[in-house]
């Protein structure tokens, strides 16, 4: 079919005229994506020694900054790497309250998620995730009459919720919440006397901070 000048003039007005309408076209989203929070980190304050009767455990509560990094395989499926250290204080409770501070540890909790996210609620952008997560302890030292404190290194689930709202394409708020299922074993040197008990930490991680979207 042959066009002639004048109708070729007319169909590049045109095609000009609904590209201006359409506007610019937006570019393709990075998949990552960086988060920078203040996190707080609240333990159960639960655990026990070994064959001691109405023993117990509890932990120091703290507030860290956390740093982390997500990866969109898609606009609703993501993998997050979730970065933080804290100093943790460990007590004697229950039947064995009077012997006091048991000693300190650097708690180091790289977590790994999958994340679903719902992209239907505009600015408003909520997920659900699940994971796992592999506690480092280290920096540990007894107290007192506490000696060689040593609770193992442990694997543990991690279940998380949360939303960002966006700002614009690239920035955002963030507020997270992520729950550890965590129950290392440990032990410690008292009078010369080796102690052994599990220490029921299973902290909720609460934090709130700024999203970057590349």
């Amino acid at each position: 079919m042959r066009v002639n000048a004048s109708g070729g003039i007319g169909l590049v007005a045109l095609v000009g005229s609904l590209l201006l309408a359409a506007g610019p076209v937006a570019a393709e989203q990075s998949p990552w994506q960086f988060r920078l929070r203040g996190l707080g980190v609240i333990t159960e304050d639960s655990g026990k020694v070994d064959g001691i009767a109405g023993s117990d455990l509890s932990y120091s509560d703290s507030v860290v900054p956390e740093f982390d990094i997500t990866y969109f395989f898609t606009d609703n499926l993501a993998v997050e790497l979730i970065l933080a250290t804290t100093k943790a204080t460990v007590h004697a409770e229950g039947s064995i309250e009077a012997l006091g501070k048991v000693g300190e540890a650097w708690v180091l909790p790289p977590t790994l998620t999958l994340q679903y996210h719902f992209t239907d609620f505009g600015a408003f952008k909520p997920y659900v995730g699940a994971g796992v997560n592999y506690t480092i302890f280290y920096s540990q030292s007894g107290s007192g009459a506490f000696d060689d404190l040593d609770i193992e290194n442990s694997f543990g689930a991690a279940v998380q919720l949360g939303f960002d709202w966006m700002v614009d394409a690239h920035w955002g708020v963030n507020l997270d919440v992520k729950k550890l299922f965590l129950q290392p074993d440990w032990t410690v040197e008292l009078g010369g006397s080796k102690l052994t008990g599990n220490a029921d930490l299973n902290p909720w991680l609460i934090g709130g901070g700024v999203t970057y979207r590349f």
